[in-house]
């Protein structure tokens, strides 16, 4: 989600991309970047039923059903206390909330269950799991880097953001164990173990710095990495802040965020790449050295684009699935006013090698089912479905609820399943819906904002293989290989 920093904290900002997101006409990339072509605006094609469903009222393709939703539990069930992102380890689920975090016990998925919840306010608490650490990101400017702290402006030099650190060796019984501050915040953090298997590196992502700020001054054209050694997790600090954009990045437009940092970033250990989306600028990395990646190739969408939000490789490492998140999060965008080629998905072809690597644009994807004016709906987070030889996604559209997507033919991207829920209310627009979908040893696992833990099930008939591949851990944004 898009957050602005103020004078006081963070604060979510509702709207402001959609409203400003009007089609301007192609520009040329300075800086070497590409440009993305223009696509001819067509009107989308859409299931105007599904934008009738009534509140709660759900709707979903044959091959995806709903087998389990447990609902946010106190003190996570007030209507600001957001569900956000999820990681996964063994039998277990680890979800972040603006309030703190849950860890549920998946062992049986038609029944999760509760271990325990911890309060740590802090938008937007992330959360990665590595072993018996788990990992929290807080991107709100705090009075100190406690979990009973409150906010306080990013102008008062003694405020806190950063990364937490928990042992939850005992999933009943975590415990806050270091702390580490960071420019900016963390808005989101990517865990990339180091090659000798002592250590992780968390590459930090925050942005929107401002004069005013004494641990966010402008430009901020850099990610932090903070190094763990796993032995002493208390050592954690940061040990880089490598300049990802020493021309400044992308300067903005009417429309389209300027770069002022990263916004995520998704790490493939394996084949040593990185992928960035930082707000106005996609950029490709090579990670072979944790501490110093290098951004190897840049694009833009100087057209489509209002906030590059996240990044997916495909398992080959050849392609990378870039999202806009247009309006922030906060807007209905999935209908045919904004069309479908704005709050997107955006496929890029990585072709060449070494570092002559680049990224080539192939097409857009958008859900085809249109939403209400009261449903938040825009590209957000997803994963691959780990079936050998096609490239299938299933990815979180806030109140647009699942998408599984087939990209396989990056020029000519369908969906392939849907499940999804009618508006929270038919009379105001509620912040909502799917936060993160991902898959997990079989079964789709979704965060909702506002709804808990849902967990659906695939059909293995129509997604042949989809149910075959198992995971001991899973950060997504830590992406792996079928064949580990």
């Amino acid at each position: 989600m898009v957050e602005s920093r103020t004078s006081t904290s963070r604060r979510l900002r509702i709207g402001s991309l959609a409203a400003a997101g009007l089609l301007l006409a192609s520009i040329a990339a300075p800086g070497g970047a590409q440009a993305t072509p223009r696509l001819a605006v067509e009107p989308a094609t859409v299931d105007t039923a599904a934008a009738a469903l009534g509140v709660d009222e759900i709707s979903s393709s044959p091959n995806l059903r709903q087998i389990a939703n447990l609902p946010k539990q106190a003190p996570f069930d007030t209507e600001n206390a957001y569900g956000t992102d999820m990681a996964f380890q063994g039998p277990f689920a680890y979800v972040g909330n603006y309030n703190g975090f849950t860890i549920y016990n998946i062992a049986n998925a038609s029944s999760p269950k509760i271990m325990s919840q911890v309060s740590c306010p802090g938008s937007q608490n992330d959360v990665s799991v590595y072993g018996d650490l788990l990992f929290l990101s807080t991107d709100s400017s705090r009075s100190d880097d406690s979990c009973d702290s409150h906010s306080q402006s990013a102008a008062v030099k003694e405020s806190w953001e950063g990364i937490k650190v928990f042992d939850v060796s005992d999933p009943a019984n975590p415990r806050y164990i270091k702390s580490v501050e960071t420019d900016c915040g963390s808005h989101t953090h990517t865990l990339v173990p180091a090659k000798d298997g002592g250590s992780v590196y968390l590459y930090v992502s925050s942005y929107s710095p401002a004069a005013a700020f004494p641990d966010c001054q402008p430009p901020h054209d850099s990610i932090s990495i903070v190094k763990v050694p796993l032995d002493t997790p208390t050592d954690a600090a940061v040990v880089a802040t490598p300049n990802l954009f020493p021309d400044g990045g992308y300067p903005g437009r009417p429309g389209g965020s300027a770069t002022t940092g990263c916004h995520d970033i998704t790490a493939y250990p394996g084949k040593d790449l990185a992928a960035g989306a930082c707000m106005g600028d996609g950029i490709l990395m090579d990670i072979s050295n944790r501490e110093a990646p290098r951004v190897i190739n840049q694009v833009r969408d100087t057209v489509n684009f209002a906030f590059w939000h996240s990044a997916t490789f495909n398992n080959t490492g050849t392609k990378v699935v870039f999202t806009d998140e247009l309006g922030g999060g906060g807007a209905a965008t999935c209908n045919t006013a904004v069309g479908p080629n704005r709050g997107a998905d955006a496929i890029y072809d990585i072709t060449g090698s070494g570092d002559a690597r680049t990224m080539v644009f192939r097409s857009y994807y958008k859900i085809p089912r249109g939403n209400a004016d009261t449903e938040n709906c825009v590209a957000h987070n997803g994963s691959l479905i780990p079936v050998p030889g096609r490239d299938i996604m299933v990815q979180a559209w806030y109140q647009g609820g699942i998408s599984v997507w087939d990209f396989t033919d990056s020029a000519n991207p369908k969906e392939i399943g849907y499940w999804e829920r009618g508006p929270l209310s038919d009379s105001r627009l509620v912040l909502g819906g799917a936060w993160s979908s991902y898959y997990y040893n079989g079964h789709i696992y979704s965060s909702d904002i506002q709804k808990g833990l849902d967990v659906v099930e695939i059909d293995q008939a129509s997604i042949p293989g989809a149910k075959t591949r198992h995971y001991n851990r899973l950060n997504v944004q830590t992406q792996p290989d079928y064949r580990d």
